[in-house]
């Protein structure tokens, strides 16, 4: 695998090794030897998740306290642009954000470490997102941040008006989060 530097240090692009003949493709989505030798992460998964979402739906900007996760996050079917927000307060970046197109093309898949905001738009008509986990869902701990909010600048690659659930339209503004 190569792994991809982003304008924040701790955020990565992981982009597989992929096999590919006249049966198809092939390729090793994880291996706990191969991310700690090339990311230098210890990591232990303990949750896989999966969401299926149409063209237009924006979800996020959603993170834990209390019992922060990493993830790990991948798209294995469609296409959306995926982002990550550092929540660090004594972080350099802190406030700034990553975003990148994951597909199922590309295979690319997106290291977002504790202390950062996740969320994603759907750019295909529609998309299956899978992400690993560090922790367990801790609904007391779920935040969600306003994904227009200005103070962070998000460059959503909008196609009309995003759909959202009841809890993303009234997420927090990023001033009022509570930071790692």
């Amino acid at each position: 695998m190569k792994i991809l530097d982003t304008s924040i240090p701790e955020l990565k692009i992981i982009v597989p090794n992929i096999f590919y003949d006249s049966r198809g493709f092939f390729f090793e989505s994880f291996n706990v030897q191969t991310f700690k030798d090339q990311l230098g992460q210890s990591v232990n998964f303990v949750q896989d998740n999966h969401s299926h979402s149409l063209q237009g739906v924006l979800r996020g900007l959603h993170y834990q306290v209390g019992r922060p996760q990493s993830k790990l996050v991948r798209v294995t079917q469609g296409e959306v642009f995926d982002v990550a927000v550092d929540l660090r307060i004594d972080s350099p970046t802190f406030g700034q954000w990553v975003g990148r197109i994951l597909s199922a093309a590309n295979h690319e898949q997106f290291w977002i470490p504790e202390g950062f905001a996740h969320g994603f738009y759907v750019l295909s008509e529609t998309a299956d997102v899978h992400y690993k986990t560090t922790d367990f869902w801790y609904p007391e701990g779920e935040r969600t941040i306003l994904w227009s909010d200005s103070d962070l600048k998000i460059d959503w690659p909008l196609h009309g008006k995003p759909v959202l659930s009841e809890k993303d339209a009234k997420g927090m503004l990023f001033k009022d989060c509570i930071e790692f």
